[in-house]
């Protein structure tokens, strides 16, 4: 049971991470073609609401998918079970939304 809910959590995180990967290249090309320095950009993300939020939900997909996947290839490949594996991905995920939401906040927030 708690392998199908991973797999499902994994699937959903990879639908949701699509569109916000595209976003955030479209994004890339337009500011260096742009011209954009880190100022500027700075200037329009701070304090949006449709910024935060969307970089928000990016970091939570990321730290879902990467921590679910971390965790299956310790298990194959290390051969991790049990409460060992368990911890690490809670702490894969829980480090990776602390980083990610921090650079999130330090962007957004005025």
């Amino acid at each position: 049971m708690l392998e199908m809910r991973l797999y499902l959590a994994q699937r959903i995180s990879a639908a949701i991470l699509a569109p916000l990967v595209l976003m955030h290249l479209g994004l890339m090309v337009y500011a260096i073609q742009g011209g954009l320095d880190a100022g500027e950009i700075l200037a329009r993300t701070r304090g949006s609401l449709f910024w935060g939020s969307s970089y928000a939900l990016f970091v939570i997909a990321v730290a879902v998918h990467a921590s679910i996947g971390l965790r299956k290839i310790l298990h194959e490949w290390l051969g991790w079970r049990g409460a060992l594996l368990h911890g690490f991905s809670w702490l894969c995920l829980a480090g990776l939304l602390f980083a990610g939401l921090r650079a999130v906040a330090a962007v957004v927030l005025p």
